[in-house]
């Protein structure tokens, strides 16, 4: 960051340009103007409007990145507050992100174009940069990075080698990771029952980073590197998208590497549920029974209704050996949330009013928004088993989002605080905004970072 300057004196041809364009600097509007003085090209970015100027400020420097990402021009941002610079910066870290490391041709602009943001405080502005900002910035990426990653590449094993990697020197971590087994020793038989028909053994790993105290809070990710389905095999329709079935725990992950980089006054723990689902010889089948760490019995109607599956042991786990002060699981669980609340919101399901708001207030903030669905004592009948303490489906499937949440929270003790955020309709984006570039959202680390950082009981 450098020290305000003007446009080497050619303010008076960019003011007749934006006269001559009409450009009324509303928030989402754009001017690009070429040949003036030395500069290849000026973009003006609108900023005016109502709502959140955090928000504004992220989304119009993702939207830099963004028309950015094609040129390969030194690029300095002029125009944001001292104190708003390290939100553009964010914004502009977001929106460049691109994942191309497999590509052999075509790439004629090197990934990561850096920028100068101008501002006058720039110790300040710095300071804030360095002290949040870029270790978010860092956490999203990895986030991306494990999501997108093809299902031969990133499996249980090398899911835990690259979260080894990215916290190696970390202050104030410490990494657990459970085999198959062990947990077979420990009787967590649904993780293990998901990941046995596979020849890449699952693994439940455990992040916990400690610069606070009391109890740490818990987040709980779904990790299916690979979902077919298993026996009740999947259409082959978009099937591919399943090697993202594991965005839950890679947002864990990079929400966490986000707090510990930036020294947050926390504990917090990271829980990766990590199985693939697939229709070996071994293969679990309809109509088995499962025992969890706990010894509930699980009746499985339907072996595509798997992420719950691993959740419910995580879960037992993670209570039972760390005591959270709160626990929230995140996972691309269901079908059904995409088609209730689309690609705006994640589902929060909770029984507690007092987690729901802050997860709420956190969601906006950050821009990361949730939207509450029901929990009813229904909800659990529908899924009542004849031989066992319940089935993980229900007939019909409806509600569906519910339902799933509905049969976690029944592995949860009544006296964690609990939430569940389904992001199966947020975590993959089909097309690109401001500060999400198609592909792989990172959706959850920006809301867990900053839950966890204003948690309060």
């Amino acid at each position: 960051m450098q020290k305000l300057r003007a446009l080497d004196g050619n303010e008076a041809g960019v003011k007749a340009a934006i006269t001559n364009a009409k450009f009324d600097g509303k928030d989402g509007t754009k001017l690009t103007l070429r040949g003036i003085g030395r500069h290849a090209r000026i973009d003006l970015v609108g900023m005016a409007g109502d709502g959140d100027v955090a928000d504004r400020l992220r989304r119009a420097g993702g939207r830099i990145a963004q028309d950015m990402r094609d040129e390969a021009h030194p690029v300095s941002i002029v125009g944001a507050a001292s104190d708003e610079a390290a939100t553009v910066a964010l914004g502009y870290s977001l929106g460049q992100y691109r994942f191309d490391r497999y590509k052999t041709v075509g790439k004629s602009v090197p990934s990561g174009q850096p920028a100068t943001v101008i501002v006058g405080d720039v110790r300040g502005a710095e300071s804030e940069w360095k002290s949040r900002g870029a270790a978010l910035a860092e956490g999203v990426t990895l986030t991306r990075d494990l999501s997108t990653e093809p299902a031969n590449v990133i499996y249980p094993e090398s899911f835990v080698a690259r979260v080894r990697e990215a916290f190696a020197g970390v202050p104030g971590v410490k990494i657990e990771v459970l085999d198959e087994a062990a947990m077979r020793r420990l009787g967590m038989g649904t993780l293990a029952g998901v990941g046995q028909g596979s020849r890449r053994p699952p693994r439940l790993m455990l992040v916990e980073y400690r610069g606070g105290s009391g109890a740490p809070v818990a987040l709980v990710g779904k990790g299916i590197t690979f979902d077919s389905g298993g026996i009740s095999i999947k259409p082959n329709s978009g099937m591919w998208e399943m090697k993202s079935d594991m965005a839950g725990a890679a947002s864990t992950m990079g929400a966490v590497l986000s707090l510990a980089k930036s020294r947050a006054n926390v504990n917090v723990l990271a829980v990766a549920a990590l199985a693939e689902n697939m229709p070996g010889g071994n293969a679990q089948r309809p109509g088995d029974v499962v025992r969890t760490y706990s010894g509930k019995t699980i009746e499985v109607m339907n072996t595509d209704a798997e992420g719950r599956l691993v959740l419910a042991d995580a879960n037992e786990y993670v209570i039972a050996n760390h005591k959270p002060a709160a626990l929230v699981n995140i996972a691309t669980l269901t079908g059904a949330v995409g088609n209730a609340l689309g690609y705006e919101y994640a589902g929060l399901l909770t029984r507690d009013p007092t987690l729901a708001a802050q997860i709420t207030a956190a969601g906006k903030t950050t821009g990361e928004e949730v939207w509450q669905l029901p929990l009813h004592p229904n909800h659990l009948k529908t899924m009542k088993s004849d031989i066992a303490d319940i089935k993980n489906s229900a007939e019909g499937g409806r509600p569906g989002a519910s339902l799933g949440a509905a049969f976690i929270g029944f592995f949860v003790d009544p006296a964690t605080p609990w939430a569940h955020l389904d992001i199966a309709g947020v975590n993959w984006a089909d097309s690109s905004d401001d500060v999400t570039p198609k592909g792989a959202s990172g959706w959850g680390v920006r809301i867990l970072d900053e839950f966890v950082r204003n948690w309060k009981r």
